[in-house]
């Protein structure tokens, strides 16, 4: 199933403000994961109607990526 761009456009800033109070890290540095992360992926390509999930589902999903990644991270320094 496609979503309007539009809507998904809308989407995706409500999940990015979302994550970036959850994660309490700036909007420029969640928008600039969310690009890269496999949720938005999944979103964008319309896979097990991930943008049909709420909002907050989502940002917890990124939370749970985000911190996969910092933990990968500091373990490969």
């Amino acid at each position: 199933m496609t979503a309007n761009p539009i809507l998904l456009q809308k989407k995706y800033s409500r999940v990015i403000e979302n994550f970036a109070k959850k994660q309490k890290i700036s909007l420029d540095e969640a928008l600039k994961f969310f690009y890269y992360s496999e949720v938005y992926q999944l979103m964008r390509d319309g896979v097990s109607d991930m943008h049909c999930m709420s909002d907050m589902y989502l940002a917890e999903e990124l939370q749970k990526e985000y911190s996969e990644k910092q933990f990968i991270g500091e373990n490969h320094r």
